[in-house]
């Protein structure tokens, strides 16, 4: 019988001093589990994945305190439960 893990996705708004939006934008896509996908007017919206809300919350907190972050602001989270095989299993076990 196949477990179920779950997966969280949520996306965030980060405000950003106008003068630092690039560096920012460049450091927020170097994360793992995040995705950047829009730039503009002092604003990045970034999508954020993994294994738990405490993962997501912890990433956005990582956010927060770069330089030149202003806010970081959590907009929506959804949580999918992922089949785990056995392969699966001894994969990650390893």
């Amino acid at each position: 019988m196949a477990e179920r893990r779950p997966y969280h996705v949520s996306s965030a708004i980060v405000v950003v001093r106008s003068e630092k939006l690039a560096v920012v934008q460049e450091q927020l896509a170097s994360m793992d589990g995040v995705e950047v996908h829009a730039a503009e007017g002092g604003k990045i919206v970034v999508v954020i994945e993994g294994g738990s809300t405490g993962a997501l919350g912890a990433r956005l907190s990582e956010m927060s305190l770069l330089e030149g972050v202003v806010a970081a602001n959590m907009v929506f989270e959804h949580v999918e439960f992922e089949e785990i095989t056995g392969d699966e299993k001894r994969t990650d076990a390893a």
